[in-house]
């Protein structure tokens, strides 16, 4: 669990504004009373959530599955190659049988599309209570 008080920064990539929209909504700005409330780094593109996550200080990543013309999961797959100390990554993806993708790319948990509010946050809130490895 983040020990800052400070807000926890959830990087959101896709492709579609719409899905972004879904996601910050579906997590509101404080998931839990235990936790700090959340603030939102909106991506729209591959090359900037390299770029956001090169730079550090976000706590969680939810990266798009379906996103165009580069997916969340391929997109998991490089930050957890590439990144020593890669924040917990949540793939949204289309299909439950692209579960075996999202486990492929390391990511630490994959939900399905369309974004359900309930079983995201829960997702969400169980990664950032996961105690620091």
């Amino acid at each position: 669990m983040p020990a800052s008080t400070d807000a926890l920064r959830i990087l959101v990539y896709s492709s579609n504004p719409k899905t972004r929209e879904q996601v910050m909504l579906a997590l509101g700005n404080r998931l839990h009373p235990d936790l700090p409330e959340l603030s939102y780094v909106e991506v729209a593109t591959a090359p900037m959530v390299l770029r956001q996550m090169d730079a550090g200080g976000i706590d969680l990543a939810i990266l798009d599955g379906e996103a165009t013309p580069a997916g969340g999961i391929g997109i998991a797959k490089q930050l957890k190659d590439e990144l020593a100390d890669c924040p917990p990554i949540v793939v949204l993806i289309g299909r439950e049988d692209d579960a075996w993708l999202a486990n492929w790319s390391r990511a630490e948990a994959a939900v399905p599309h369309p974004v359900d509010p309930i079983v995201l946050a829960r997702t969400v809130l169980g990664l950032l209570r996961a105690p620091v490895q």
